[in-house]
């Protein structure tokens, strides 16, 4: 590994744990480890993976993380292994591009003209010569472009083997790779969609391995609540109606009051949206409810789905496009009329709504049952491994929420030597968080150490509203380039930020974790509070009420293991290297006074701690020799 990896030198607990991650791929069983940042947690199952001559399959948290792994890391150890293991890449379906809905975009009068039009050019420019047809190739067209939901598939729009393009198909080619291959990596999501919802030709891949290895294990609880449940949303039912009149058009069934019918779905929709209420939130579904209008315009979406239902029905046997399109509006029908009645005693029914749309959900309050069942059915070797799955050395948030009470654990902290690397700075006399100045004070507090630390921060906040007064505090009073959660994408943001070197980046939940700046462009990261759920959230009420129902404490055993495990991932933005050396704050006065604030201190890297800013100029003082 030296010999391949710049800067490699031997790490205890990674041997340790890749001991004993290979004992749990030999004999079977589950096992959840944490691995503090610097482990090398990566190489720690790659390498028993790679060595077992097993199947494994390899899930992670985010694309990028897949890209990394699968591009990056995998090569180094299979070279270093020199053995001749195959890998695949997979993702959703919704990364690859669909031959036919590129088809049907290209034909639509609606993507002529403007920035639509020119994205829709330069994805047909790049589908005459991709192999793989995975997105993430496309340069010049971004993630949010609408352009792309119109010529990528869903499993409701997909036609398959009875699309005209089925053997030309990149889902299908992928699909075929990773079924062949020794080491796949595929992703959260698409795990989950392939253990629930068992697409076919596609629910194989889980059956087919000998052990499954979870990357950012920490993300899987909330991943799975949103598979174990059902959801309507807006935006499926515009798709609908848009790939409708594209099939309409295409394959021209002529059923009178066809276009009529598309149309009224899409009326109700905007009605049912503007009676949902003008702010974006999530909202118990009997707050939603009890708004004026809410139930006539649910009740009328529901009568105009079933008038398009029904046209659709008819058109069906005019082409293979609209009978896949009635196929889809008799599912969203019947998921839509579930919400007319309660959900059963152990889900929560809730809405969400955005600038331009909304989303029904009925979740399941406790997803460990339904996970831990279908880990029974395969009887699979499972390790589960992220740097925050611990609270104060103890695991058992994550068993009880994931059905893993029987799991073996293990944690090793980060070899990074904190003492001489990182100082926590606890402003004083800041005010409780729910005081109006609180912000006010976050940004007084903070920019003494902006200065000190010459830009080179991130400021963490647990609310868009707490992050934009910040901002316009600080606009006309820093002296560092100021970059802004909401200003440009994300990449974009993190690219800016690494190349300017002393810029002041503000962002929120997206944020705090999956975010890798190692160096001296990130010294300093700052967080306004501790990063509880907001009680208001209805899945968080509906989970509390189950808890206390049970005799546990609801603030105990949920609302404070999971703010632990989130400070935990903000935290861990700063250090990433044993040569980084930074500051870490937190402005919470809750951490001292509050008895519960022991625990967070406890989860958090032995660094120095101090409430004295001139420590914090004493360190930073330190990088110039000033």
């Amino acid at each position: 590994m030296a010999a391949r990896v710049a800067g490699f030198e031997p790490r205890a607990c990674q041997q340790e744990m890749a001991g004993r991650i290979e004992e749990v791929i030999e004999r079977g069983g589950r096992f959840i480890a944490e691995s503090g940042t610097g482990t090398g947690k990566t190489f720690a199952y790659l390498v028993p993976a790679l060595r077992s001559g097993r199947k494994i399959l390899i899930s992670t948290g985010t694309k990028n993380l897949q890209d990394q792994l699968f591009h990056r890391d995998l090569p180094v150890i299979r070279d270093a292994l020199a053995r001749p293991v195959s890998v695949a890449l997979l993702k959703g379906r919704g990364n690859y591009l669909c031959l036919h809905r590129l088809e049907n975009a290209a034909a639509d009068e609606a993507d002529r003209g403007g920035r639509t039009a020119a994205h829709l050019e330069a994805v047909r420019a790049w589908a005459e010569r991709t192999r793989s047809g995975d997105t993430a190739e496309v340069q010049g067209v971004p993630e949010d472009s609408p352009i792309w939901p119109r010529v990528t598939s869903t499993t409701e729009n997909c036609l398959g083997s009875r699309c005209g393009r089925y053997e030309e198909c990149h889902v299908n080619r992928a699909r075929s790779e990773a079924l062949d291959a020794d080491v796949l990596v595929i992703n959260h999501h698409l795990f989950f969609a392939d253990l629930v919802l068992r697409e076919d030709g596609f629910g194989r891949l889980l059956p087919g391995v000998d052990a499954v290895i979870f990357d950012e294990a920490h993300q899987l609880p909330e991943i799975a609540s949103s598979f174990f449940g059902v959801s309507v949303t807006s935006r499926a039912v515009v798709g609908l109606c848009r790939d409708a009149i594209a099939e309409e058009v295409r394959e021209r069934s002529g059923i009178e009051g066809f276009r009529a019918a598309v149309d009224g779905v899409q009326k109700a929709v905007a009605d049912l949206r503007l009676t949902a209420g003008a702010t974006e939130r999530r909202a118990a579904w009997e707050e939603a409810a009890g708004r004026r209008g809410f139930q006539d315009a649910l009740a009328e979406l529901r009568g105009r789905m079933r008038t398009l239902v029904t046209a659709l029905e008819h058109a069906a046997k005019k082409g293979e496009g609209l009978a896949a399109c009635w196929r889809r509006g008799s599912d969203l029908s019947e998921r839509l009329a579930l919400f007319e009645r309660d959900p059963d005693a152990d889900a929560v029914r809730w809405i969400e709504t955005t600038r331009h749309g909304f989303a029904f959900h009925i979740t399941p309050i406790d997803t460990a049952p339904a996970f831990r069942q279908h880990l029974d059915e395969v009887r699979k070797a499972v390790v589960f491994t992220s740097a925050t799955l611990a609270i104060d050395g103890r695991f058992e948030f994550f068993q009880s929420r994931m059905g893993l009470e029987d799991a073996d654990t293990a944690c090793w902290a980060s070899p990074f030597d904190f003492a001489r690397q990182c100082l926590l700075y606890l402003p004083p006399g800041l005010p409780v968080p729910g005081a109006p100045e609180f912000t006010d004070a976050v940004v007084d507090a903070a920019l003494p150490v902006l200065n000190a630390s010459r830009g080179r921060a991130f400021l963490l906040f647990t609310s868009h509203r707490a992050l934009q007064h910040a901002a316009q505090r600080l606009r006309p009073v820093l002296d560092y380039p100021l970059l802004v959660q909401g200003d440009a994408p994300r990449n974009e943001l993190l690219g800016r930020f690494r190349d300017l070197g002393n810029a002041v980046l503000l962002g929120t939940s997206s944020f705090w974790e999956g975010v890798d700046v190692r160096g001296e462009a990130l010294s300093c990261v700052i967080i306004d509070k501790l990063p509880f759920g907001s009680p208001a959230d209805p899945v968080f009420q509906a989970r509390a009420a189950a808890i206390e129902r049970s005799g546990r404490s609801a603030f105990k055993d949920y609302q404070l293991p999971a703010a632990v495990i989130a400070l935990k991932q903000g935290v861990g933005r700063l250090i990433r290297d044993a040569n980084d050396r930074g500051v870490l704050v937190i402005c919470d006065p809750r951490l001292r006074n509050r008895g519960y604030g022991r625990i967070f201190l406890n989860s958090l890297p032995p660094a120095p701690v101090t409430s004295d800013v001139s420590d914090v100029r004493r360190f930073f003082s330190a990088d110039t020799g000033a």
